[in-house]
């Protein structure tokens, strides 16, 4: 098939899966899966056959660098005790006992250890796909382990295909590979983060600040792969690092942009890899004789049974040197450790290791065993995507983890603290930006508006909370009433804030009563058609035009914004916040920073 008829066909299957995905209640990587399996049924469409590059060098940077974007480095630094061991130890051991069991099954034991390496990492993208529902913490927990694990897997892989080309690899060009992977790795991701810095301080234009942000994944992988190092890991720290700084080298409007763009093109090439993992089943599966499907069927089901025990395993194994949460019970430590092993789903970087296998040897002969790395590998993946994908909400139900409120609590707690920072500095930015006191008092009582307005969803949130807890206790009494689970989001308790301390009326203004224009517009007076009503004979006409007090808020609100901005952060440098709420809380101020410049500014 043509090139434009393969594009046209991933999209029509995407909007399909798209649109079936909720009316199942099913997630939509699964239906995508589905749809890939279903289209390979076709013999023309069998006949696309995804190259290891395109994997490698299009999905992966762009995928990882917007989960690595979109990762609480926060959560990575405290998650390091959890993290290390899981992403290294685990890898190696969840590939030796793949690779034993597929050995023991007739696999030669130099292709059974290539597939170890490519089933062993749980992937970054589809633990993103299918793992919202989990607690915010043991989501990032998962999400930081898929991002850091690859490059143990790699260098698994890069041992494994040397000895299945027949290559000797010493004790110490092992231990020079696993430096060089991950120091490696680091080191480039480090330089293009630090270069992507200095770039983006000079820029304004939002086309090129965001064309630079795409460039540096790719760039990342690219040095990365040079040197021979792992370009999973470069992307990876090229994108925390980034994504740390981002907000004091682009502008809001880069900072908007991105957000609307980023996540339906990562949407796209996620949804896409899913329907080519379809796809490259069907082709997987026509191409290994009749007579050996039935013993490779046997082995991937082996091979994903074995990934789940030694991940239980292993977790059950290590609990003794980690650090339980406070108050955790056994039963609850027992609970977690299942979910976690529900949620490591294979995906795209095991494809990619499984299809990167030579296809012949440097005598020319065909490689032993390629075939059934790549059935097999195809294979794990299906089952994690469509078994434990629909199984993991049963799971988490049923484990009945705790309630994750920090991060609605720490939102609280940052819109209430850069609120009153702004209100505490009114008068100096005022004077600062040569402000009259008329448009300073209107600002001062938009901000304790504000203010209470939080204070007041605190409130509800807190007294939704004890009110989840009560029926959690009741429901654990007569044991016949379902327990809600999850927070509030700072914003479903809008309702129960009006019943809230009420804020201050716009009246209570000191002044005398000042003719107004009625038009259009917001507020009050926005009804019926523009006219200028009565106004005063004694006005004084030395009195700052309505146009000049525009530009007076303009730049007070604008000033406020840069206040409140600068104490978020440095909430989130002190690690009061977390990373993600302080990027939720700053994608506010940019939408308002866009309103306050005015549309005339909005596009540049």
């Amino acid at each position: 098939m043509q090139g434009l008829e393969i594009t046209v066909l991933l999209g029509l299957a995407m909007l399909v899966g798209t649109v079936l995905a909720p009316r199942l209640r099913v997630a939509t990587p699964l239906v995508l899966l589905v749809i890939g399996l279903a289209l390979g049924f076709i013999p023309e469409l069998r006949a696309i056959e995804l190259p290891p590059e395109t994997v490698l060098l299009l999905f992966l940077p762009v995928m990882l660098f917007r989960e690595a974007w979109t990762t609480s480095l926060r959560s990575v630094r405290r998650s390091l005790r959890y993290i290390i061991p899981m992403s290294t130890l685990l890898v190696v051991a969840s590939a030796f006992a793949v690779a034993g069991v597929a050995t023991w099954m007739g696999v030669p034991w130099e292709a059974a250890l290539v597939l170890g390496a490519a089933v062993a990492p749980p992937d970054a993208t589809a633990v993103a796909a299918l793992g919202r529902l989990l607690p915010a913490k043991t989501f990032m927990k998962l999400k930081a382990e898929s991002l850091t694990n690859d490059g143990t897997a790699l260098v698994l892989y890069a041992i494994a295909v040397a000895l299945l080309l027949g290559d000797q690899i010493t004790p110490l060009q092992i231990t020079g590979m696993v430096l060089l992977s991950y120091l490696g790795g680091a080191a480039a991701g480090i330089a293009v983060a630090v270069l992507a810095f200095f770039a983006l301080r000079r820029m304004q234009s939002t086309l090129t600040i965001n064309l630079t942000l795409v460039l540096v994944p790719f760039v990342a992988f690219l040095i990365a792969e040079l040197i021979e190092a792992s370009g999973v890991l470069a992307v990876v720290f090229a994108g925390l690092i980034v994504a740390w700084v981002s907000p004091r080298i682009t502008t809001a409007i880069s900072r908007r942009a991105a957000d609307a763009t980023w996540p339906f093109g990562v949407y796209l090439l996620n949804g896409a890899l899913f329907v080519l993992i379809g796809l490259e089943v069907q082709l997987v599966l026509h191409e290994i004789s009749p007579s050996e499907i039935g013993i490779l069927l046997l082995v991937t089901v082996a091979a994903w049974l074995a990934l789940g025990v030694v991940r239980y395993l292993f977790q059950w194994l290590f609990s003794p040197f980690s650090r339980p949460p406070a108050g955790s019970s056994r039963s609850l430590r027992h609970r977690s450790r299942v979910v976690s092993t529900v949620a490591g789903f294979r995906g795209a970087v095991s494809l990619a290791i499984a299809l990167s296998v030579p296809t012949v040897t440097a005598a020319g002969e065909p490689v032993p065993g390629r075939d059934a790395v790549v059935f097999v590998t195809a294979g794990v993946i299906v089952l994690t995507l469509l078994v434990q994908g629909p199984l993991l909400p049963v799971v988490i139900r049923w484990a009945k983890l705790p309630s994750d409120d920090a991060a609605v609590e720490e939102y609280e707690l940052a819109e209430r603290a850069i609120s009153g920072a702004a209100l505490a500095s009114l008068d100096d930015l005022a004077a600062e930006h040569g402000v009259s006191d008329r448009v300073r008092d209107r600002a001062r009582r938009e901000g304790y508006e504000r203010l209470e307005l939080a204070n007041a969803r605190a409130v509800a949130r807190q007294r939704a909370a004890e009110e989840r807890d009560l029926a959690e206790l009741d429901a654990s009494l007569d044991d016949d009433a379902p327990s809600t689970m999850g927070p509030v989001p700072p914003g479903a308790a809008e309702d129960d804030a009006r019943s809230g301390p009420k804020p201050a009326s716009a009246n209570t203004a000191s002044g005398s009563p000042t003719s107004v224009p009625s038009g259009t517009g917001d507020g009050p007076f926005a009804s019926g058609p523009l006219e200028m009503i009565a106004v005063s004979d004694d006005i004084d006409v030395t009195q700052r035009s309505p146009l000049l007090r525009h530009k007076e808020a303009q730049r007070l609100r604008l000033a406020i914004l840069d206040r409140k901005r600068e104490v978020l952060l440095r909430l989130r440098r002190e690690g009061t916040i977390d990373d993600l709420v302080a990027r939720k809380i700053l994608a506010g101020l940019d939408l308002e920073e866009i309103r306050a410049r005015g549309a005339d500014k909005a596009v540049e």
